[in-house]
């Protein structure tokens, strides 16, 4: 099949970026290894799951939240939100079409792309003067090398597999992982019965999902020292020094923080009272595993039935795409920085790499589509 643009994957990158085409009448496929869009809130995201900022920063481009629509965006509401935007843009993405390869053809100046139809078992041949990464920082969930991991003889999987805490009642369960996954999932466990413990491996702030709203409100204005500062005030002064429940904070401001590094403030849901009411254990590092006993880095120890990694996730895309490592580096992301790291080169695009959410996924879809306008004005 012969297209403009051939763009892999079907999360709000890949639907955001064939919208923002399908506006300026540019043919293009959407190539999906799932049976719906946005299968990882579909299918792999926990139930308690909302959107961590307010609505107007994870908008996809042209459609805005409904006005009655909450701040901060529920899991549920959130689906509707993306079925309605791919349904009012006419993205039709082709399903079960797991891309095995892509490379550049210099002669024909043409991407071409071969993808296993799961369906069928058919391997089918896509041809197209531009190819889009679509598939993002997440397309795999990461589990750390432990020593005696293999042997542990209880339960243990990716947060990708969690849902609830509810089957875990009475159980002695460790979350490996302290980001918003880790933190929120720890809380679950702990309202549903289960004995939770938290590894908490570096520094991160604490924060509550109106601060960080207000702090994106004000960076606009004001300098970003000014409203860090200001920020961790506010924080200081709701949760108190965590240092003494084995969290401790970064140097640099929660915005600087994530400017600098892209690690994200954590939004707390109520996990901090569950810690400081000895409900949630706080863990340093694991040095290694025995059986059903967990040895950390400190000298201490401890049993538990279930091990559940909220350790984020990892690129596939370097898997598949044949471009002999000239976009991607060995992990799979892009090697040119933020703002730069949307395009390649012989009509190669990448679309949500910015790490910086949906807002940022949101500027590549739009920046991808007006790049590639330029060729057919």
């Amino acid at each position: 099949m012969n297209t403009a643009v051939v763009i892999v994957g079907a999360g709000p990158a890949g639907i955001a970026t064939s919208a923002c085409l399908n506006l300026h009448s540019i043919p293009n496929v959407v190539l999906e290894k799932e049976d719906c869009l946005a299968s990882l809130w579909k299918k792999n995201s926990y139930n308690c799951l909302k959107l961590h900022l307010g609505k107007e920063f994870c908008e996809l481009p042209h459609m805005s939240f409904p006005r009655h629509a909450p701040n901060f965006i529920p899991k549920a509401d959130f689906i509707k939100y993306l079925d309605d935007y791919a349904e009012k843009f006419c993205v039709v993405p082709k399903y079960q079409r797991c891309v095995k390869s892509a490379w550049y053809d210099k002669e024909s100046m043409t991407w071409r792309i071969f993808a296993y139809n799961t369906s069928n078992g058919e391997i089918e041949e896509y041809s197209s003067r531009f190819l889009v990464v679509a598939t993002g920082e997440n397309s795999e969930g990461y589990i750390p090398q432990i020593p005696g991991l293999d042997r542990f003889q209880g339960e243990v999987i990716h947060s990708f597999f969690y849902k609830s805490g509810e089957r875990y009642n009475a159980k002695r369960v460790l979350v490996v992982g302290s980001g918003n996954s880790g933190m929120e999932i720890a809380f679950d466990l702990a309202i549903h019965g289960a004995k939770s413990s938290i590894v908490v491996r570096s520094p991160f702030h604490v924060m509550t999902k109106e601060q960080i709203f207000l702090g994106m409100k004000l960076v606009k204005y004001f300098p970003i020292n000014f409203v860090d500062s200001l920020l961790l005030a506010l924080a200081k002064f709701t949760f108190g020094d965590l240092s003494t429940c084995g969290i401790v904070r970064p140097k640099d401001g929660p915005l600087l923080t994530k400017a600098r590094t892209a690690r994200s403030s954590v939004i707390d849901v109520g996990t901090v009272d569950k810690i400081k009411a000895g409900e949630i254990k706080v863990f340093g590092p694991i040095s290694s595993i025995e059986e059903d006993k967990v040895k950390f880095m400190d000298g201490k120890s401890e049993s538990f039935d279930a091990i559940i990694f909220a350790t984020g996730y990892r690129s596939t895309a370097n898997k598949w795409l044949k471009d002999e490592n000239e976009t991607l580096d060995l992990e799979g992301l892009p090697k040119k920085a933020f703002p730069h790291q949307w395009k390649g080169s012989d009509g190669l695009y990448c679309a949500g790499f910015a790490k910086r959410g949906l807002a940022g996924t949101s500027m590549d879809a739009i920046n991808i589509a007006n790049d590639i306008k330029k060729v057919f004005e």
